[in-house]
């Protein structure tokens, strides 16, 4: 079995820029999850072996990169690699990931190249591709790029110093910040006024429902550097927190937040969260922070309550929005991940108009092929009215619509957080709020330092894993209906479903994709008994910590 050394959502792992062969830094890559320059050579150079080039036009790699402290040694490597592939490499700089994706459309690249952890510490790093359409790399794709990787990694190939200083050139080079170019800032304003008209509503302006001025947590990611301003010209008064962080991610941004998370007044005041420590008192009901992730391509959403605060997390802000442009007489199709409230897509009746859902697996890609619906070919749409499409996952990841830059009939699909938060602001003007979803009962939790190759969904620890859980939930209620498969995208889930105490349960185990932790979630939908499914939780986790933590 070829080794995919690719995870739910690209490469990731801390970095280590000593200087080691390739062998070494594929073993340790696979074993210990860390990142060398080497890896990244590895990747650039492989990418040009698995695609076939027009001899007379050499092709465009895009490269962008968040802040930190390593990128840009690692985007030299890549870069190193890229040109030994004989790209064309365009180099852009600092920027978020779906300024990445932007940017491999404008310039009509074969690849896109983030390297981001997303909300890892800022001490990890890895990459995301983009195809020439603007969706995220699939799991085939991975695979035979890792075969190539694994096979250039046995040649003897050497190169002088003089070489690697002017293969580490780009062909082309951007030293300014997202908010400086007037592509990116034109691309915002489109998707902002599009996604305005889609619900019949003109402008972004203050509301009841908002406290001014809105707290922004961009993480300190690009973001932070343009985001509460941009806002702020639509009207509404915003505040970037995150610049005063230390570095990216820590103690800031969406990665600390749980999708059902709260805090009461007491416990924020002592938070070690910048944007906890920073939300004022007011009343029930209003919107008082934003948050995303280190690069920016998800977000979640602080309002108070009577006691304190709590999340508003991706399922609600999908709920809203869709909520809205149905109320407006548009039919959409709506796609949830495994992680996502069952409530969000079995009561489909309270919308005002049709609405088709589709189950995904876990990460953002997924919800981009299932709408796209060319899973081995993503093209783009083709329409001068945007798709009616969304994805969602409950960890803030929104997929929506975005316009190709070079065309006025043509869309691709991008994870956006600064969009994200755009969608929620326009819907909850115009959202019934009579017909949203009534939240189900969700709970995720995880073993961390665990051995993945022990679980695969199939063996028999996971038949004994089902048959623990089994026996847990039939000594608190009525178990009836039960059934274990999986799902695409997913090869190592084990997906349970059944009626317990009537309502619908559904409980999934899987291996992250991009750290050495297995995580067990389950959602019951609106009105069921959660009695006894946390002790089948707790349960289910202690017996995969013990056999499967490493020791």
């Amino acid at each position: 079995m070829v080794e995919n050394l690719f995870g739910t959502d690209g490469i990731r792992g801390l970095v280590n820029l000593e200087q080691v062969d390739d062998k070494t830094a594929i073993s340790r890559l696979v074993e210990q999850r860390e990142i060398y320059p080497a890896i990244m050579k590895l990747i650039g150079e492989s990418l040009g072996r698995i695609i076939n080039q027009h001899p007379q036009e050499k092709m465009i790699v895009v490269v962008g990169w968040d802040d930190r402290p390593a990128n840009k040694k690692l985007a030299e490597s890549l870069t190193i690699g890229l040109n030994l592939a004989e790209f064309e490499v365009v180099q852009i700089g600092l920027c978020a990931t779906p300024t990445l994706h932007l940017a491999t459309l404008s310039h009509n690249a074969e690849f896109g190249c983030m390297i981001t952890a997303s909300h890892n510490p800022v001490e990890d790093s890895g990459l995301k591709i983009f195809n020439r359409y603007g969706y995220k790399t699939t799991p085939t794709f991975e695979e035979t790029l890792s075969h190539t990787l694994i096979t250039l990694a046995q040649e003897e190939r050497e190169l002088d110093q003089p070489d690697l200083e002017l293969l580490q050139q780009p062909a082309k080079r951007f030293g300014l910040t997202e908010w400086s170019i007037p592509e990116h800032r034109k691309w915002l304003e489109k998707r902002a006024t599009t996604l305005a008209s889609s619900v019949n509503y003109q402008t972004l302006i203050s509301s009841t429902k908002l406290n001014s001025p809105l707290l922004i947590d961009s993480s300190k990611g690009t973001a932070s550097l343009w985001f509460a301003k941009w806002l702020s010209a639509w009207g509404i008064e915003a505040r970037e927190v995150s610049a005063e962080a230390v570095a990216m991610n820590l103690n800031c941004g969406a990665g600390d937040f749980s999708p059902t998370q709260t805090w009461t007044f007491d416990e924020a005041q002592k938070s070690p969260h910048l944007l906890i420590q920073k939300l004022p008192k007011c009343a029930a009901g209003l919107i008082v922070a934003a948050a995303l992730d280190g690069d920016g391509d998800r977000c979640l959403l602080i309002e108070t309550t009577t006691t304190g605060y709590q999340v508003i997390d991706g399922d609600r802000i999908a709920d809203t929005f869709v909520n809205s442009v149905t109320k407006a007489g548009q039919s959409w199709t709506l796609a949830a991940s495994i992680e996502s409230d069952l409530s969000l897509t079995t009561n489909l009746d309270r919308f005002q108009s049709i609405v088709h859902s589709l189950e995904t697996a876990v990460g953002d890609r997924w919800l981009s092929f299932a709408l796209s619906s060319q899973e081995s070919n993503h093209i783009y749409f083709d329409s001068p009215d945007m798709p009616t499409v969304i994805g969602v996952e409950d960890s803030g990841h929104i997929v929506l619509p975005a316009p190709h830059p070079n065309s006025s009939n043509q869309w691709s699909l991008v994870g956006d957080g600064t969009m994200t938060l755009v969608a929620y602001l326009i819907a909850i003007h115009t959202c019934d709020e009579t017909n949203l979803m009534k939240s189900g009962w969700k709970k995720r939790e995880s073993v961390n330092n665990v051995d993945r190759d022990k679980w695969d969904g199939e063996n028999q620890l996971s038949d004994d894993i089902e048959s623990l859980l089994k026996q847990t939930l039939n000594t608190h209620n009525s178990v009836d209906n039960w059934s274990r498969g999986t799902i695409s995208g997913e090869p190592n889930l084990m997906a349970i479903k059944c009626d317990y105490g009537g309502s619908m349960l559904s409980i999934g185990i899987r291996n992250s994709g991009t750290q050495a932790k297995i995580s067990v979630s389950a959602r019951l939908e609106y009105g069921g008994d959660s009695k006894g499914i946390q002790a089948a939780i707790d349960l289910v986790c202690q017996q995969l910590a013990k056999i499967m933590v490493s020791r």
